[in-house]
């Protein structure tokens, strides 16, 4: 098996065109045709890390955060990013990152938080807009249901918790070929009017190529006529933070004696309680302030997510209690989601999860 193997199976999960523009996914380090021995999964890359990859003969980190972030414009190991990455260079290990990308999917990280927390009825809390497309084409009415099927197997027609969702509407097409053409009906050189459907489907922007390459497949004309246009719908399992619902209410306290627990947390930083039940949750892992607006707008009554600044808090203006967990502790389960995913794929492969705690933060309690 091939890094490009593991690529492939994680960006099937969450695309690198879904990763914000400030982002830094995707392969830093290695190359994709290296045979792989071994993966090794972890929130942060460090020397540590690689180190560990190499002990436990692993030759690929995926990793949520990129170590590679801002850019590196030396090599000479005058920090933790510099460090690592002259390790892996020279230890041939090949480091993955799979950051907002995976934020950004509706069974992602945040999904993960949700999780351990029990929650129900789970949306995104920001869609992304810009995200979606229209396919439209044209079919012999025999033919338009090989065409849809086809479609549909690759991707499109998918809506929330809707598949094979398409609009079918029955026209006349003409088109006349010259006398180098073997048309699928009609003659050369004379105008054909034939019967046809017209099919339409969503999909997500991503899938572009391999769609038209499909439906090219699948399609028995020699020139197939299709139209791709862009649309500003927002696209609902993709974006920033999630809502969702207790399943039942729970007095302030009682949640975040729950919250503690269940992410093992030394401290909670929170606004100030409000007195009343919750029910409706915010949340975003890592670095969520510019969410509080949105999960105040959505009725949400806590929002949690973390690196929330002094300031910051009092955006919450007694509408709802932010509660800050640490951005480490918000996305330590990222690390089983990511094992997960690739078990899920290469069950009988080598996926390993870090054993090192790359955690910066720590708390005196005296």
């Amino acid at each position: 098996m091939q890094i490009s193997d593991v690529i492939q199976a994680l960006e099937t999960k969450a695309p690198l065109s879904l990763q914000e523009s400030y982002d830094n996914a995707g392969l830093l380090t290695g190359r994709p045709d290296w045979n792989c021995t071994g993966i090794l999964c972890t929130l942060d890359t460090t020397e540590e890390v690689i180190l560990e990859a190499k002990n436990k003969g692993c030759n690929l980190v995926v990793a949520h955060h990129p170590v590679i972030f801002g850019g590196l414009k030396k090599l000479t190991g005058s920090n933790y990013a510099e460090k690592t990455v002259i390790c892996a260079i020279k230890n041939d290990i090949a480091i993955y990152a799979i950051h907002t990308n995976l934020d950004n999917v509706l069974d992602g990280v945040n999904n993960a938080i949700a999780d351990r927390l029990g929650l129900i009825n789970r949306h995104v809390l920001l869609p992304k807009a810009g995200q979606l497309m229209k396919l439209a084409t044209f079919a012999p009415v025999s033919e338009a249901e090989k065409i849809r099927s086809a479609l549909f197997e690759a991707g499109a027609g998918n809506m929330g918790e809707y598949s094979e969702a398409s609009f079918n509407s029955d026209g006349l097409g003409t088109f006349k070929g010259s006398h180098k053409t073997k048309p699928f009906v009609g003659e050369p050189g004379k105008r054909h009017e034939e019967k046809e459907t017209k099919i339409e489907v969503i999909f997500p922007a991503y899938l572009q190529h391999a769609l038209v390459k499909t439906l090219i497949a699948a399609h028995p004309y020699e020139e197939v006529a299709y139209d791709i246009i862009s649309l500003l719908n927002d696209y609902q399992s993709v974006g920033s933070g999630l809502l969702a619902e207790l399943p039942e209410e729970l007095d302030e306290t009682g949640f975040l004696h729950m919250l503690k627990t269940s992410f093992e947390l030394t401290v909670i930083r929170h606004t100030p309680l409000l007195g009343k039940k919750l029910k409706k949750v915010a949340l975003c892992g890592g670095s969520g302030s510019f969410l509080i607006g949105k999960a105040i707008a959505a009725g949400a009554d806590i929002y949690i997510s973390a690196d929330i600044k002094y300031h910051e808090f009092f955006d919450a203006n007694k509408r709802l209690v932010v509660a800050d967990i640490g951005h480490w502790e918000s996305e330590q389960f990222t690390t089983d989601l990511l094992i997960e995913i690739l078990q899920a794929k290469f069950p009988t492969f080598a996926v390993l999860k870090s054993g090192m705690k790359t955690n910066p933060v720590n708390y005196f309690l005296g």
